[in-house]
């Protein structure tokens, strides 16, 4: 039995999925999981790489552990953050996280010397200030002598399969988030890195899904008891969940996708680049696709809104509980889910309750009310995105396809069915890890091409 590990690192948590055909049939097993919080160092916001790494590790021996060893690794992750590396290698500095207060202001700054409606054309990519060229120009302003001393730019999944294999490289779709990829050329944009003063050196040659990393070094091997090939998946994990959409070909141009988990990710694959004006004033990013394709899609706040809320009552119920309280629940209040109030607020409940508040609403007073407010805003959200996707293409999309952990919030998807009035497919749950496998599978010919791991995808589905 050939196996294939996909290592999927989340927002939140992150997971050792291996992945095998047996019976013409992708059969999958978690064999580690962990959690993957945001801790505070110097009163920045990072993530506890060393030990990310040190669980990708502990998940690897427990491969070995049950006699079920990888012919490939790849590992996913969020987007836009980075790690630098010194001219020997080692780390500068820490993996600060997106959701950092380092970057405010820092928009103002790039458009000033770059108008936003060209660093849209260039790059494809709707202004964030999460993004990591601002990311760069707060390092840059804050801690110069940091971006000084570094000598290579590896986003995260890159930085771990660097850890595993001793090898750089820069993935596409990951490095497609930046706003520092030329979206045409598929290539780091030199006048954007020399409009801002970034050092050129860092940027490494861009390669693609399925290239080959190589294999885990000396140290690694004895480590983990065996040694494997690392490849690229589409390191992005919108990008591996929009690999395992069960699109039909035949359907596709009438097919979108919504990616629901820490963020909702809605949008369509397509295969050209969209940078009207009217794509950027409705909010779409031009983000890299498997196989050449392009991910047109808005960035909607998503089940994070729901997981803080959850966070902030301790937990105290599961996930399909507050499915089922939000239904019972009979407030009607409605928040704006791309609001930035709910990007990183000290508290979410806080954050909705003021919303409310400002826009003369009833305030939720319990968990279950707290939930049917961010299920009913996303799902209005939603039917908003598509509207004005359907603009956009001039013409009526038919159906959605709902994947990832949250298309498992039933009464979230009943309430997106009604709002968009679109047929709702929901699944693979686990879309992330199933695209990260199945890029390794085509990798090595188990699947002859994309349209086939769907096929796939789409009978088990």
């Amino acid at each position: 039995m050939n196996y294939y590990l996909a290592i999927d690192l989340g927002a939140s948590s992150g997971r050792h999925v291996l992945g095998w055909m047996q019976d013409s049939a992708l059969h999958t097993e978690v064999v580690h999981s962990f959690k993957n919080d945001i801790i505070e160092i110097d009163d920045t916001m990072c993530w506890d790489i060393d030990k990310i790494f040190t669980q990708i590790i502990e998940g690897l021996k427990k491969c070995a552990a049950i006699g079920k060893i990888p012919e490939t690794v790849a590992i996913d992750s969020f987007a836009v953050d980075f790690v630098l590396l010194d001219a020997d290698n080692m780390r500068i500095g820490n993996a600060v996280s997106y959701r950092d207060s380092r970057t405010q202001g820092m928009e103002q700054i790039v458009f000033n010397k770059m108008p936003e409606s060209e660093m849209y054309s260039r790059t494809g990519v709707i202004s964030h200030n999460f993004n990591t060229i601002y990311q760069l120009l707060a390092l840059q302003k804050q801690n110069p002598e940091l971006l000084d001393r570094a000598h290579s730019l590896l986003m995260i999944p890159d930085y771990l399969n660097f850890l595993l294999t001793g090898v750089k490289m820069s993935e596409y779709t990951n490095s497609s988030t930046t706003g520092l990829l030329n979206c045409e050329k598929k290539n780091w944009d030199s006048e954007i890195i020399d409009t801002f003063g970034l050092p050129a050196r860092v940027f490494g040659d861009i390669c693609q899904p399925g290239d080959v990393v190589g294999e885990f070094s000396a140290d690694i091997a004895k480590r983990v008891g065996f040694t494997a090939k690392v490849v690229l998946c589409a390191s992005h994990d919108t990008a591996s969940a929009v690999v395992a959409t069960p699109f039909d070909a035949a359907k596709k141009s009438n097919s979108l996708f919504l990616s629901s988990g820490t963020w909702s990710l809605l949008g369509a694959e397509i295969d050209y680049i969209h940078t009207s004006e009217a794509s950027r004033i409705s909010g779409f990013s031009n983000e890299g696709g498997y196989d050449g394709t392009i991910r047109l899609l808005k960035n909607i706040m998503g089940m994070w809104m729901i997981q803080s809320v959850r966070k902030e009552y301790e937990d105290i119920c599961s996930f399909a509980e507050l499915d089922d309280m939000a239904r019972a629940a009979k407030i009607e209040s409605i928040v704006d889910c791309t609001s930035d109030r709910f990007f990183s607020p000290k508290s979410m409940r806080d954050a909705i309750a003021e919303a409310c508040v400002a826009s003369g609403q009833q305030i939720p007073q319990n968990a279950g009310e707290y939930a049917r407010v961010i299920y009913k805003s996303l799902a209005v959200c939603y039917q908003q995105a598509i509207v004005e996707i359907e603009t956009l293409f001039g013409k009526n999309i038919d159906r959605l396809h709902i994947i990832g952990g949250g298309s498992q919030a039933k009464f979230l998807n009943e309430l997106t069915a009604k709002a968009t009035g679109k047929d709702i497919i929901a699944g693979p749950v686990e879309a992330t890890a199933i695209g990260n496998i199945a890029v390794q599978m085509i990798t090595a010919g188990v699947f002859a091409s994309l349209e086939e791991a769907r096929t796939v995808i789409r009978n088990q589905t």
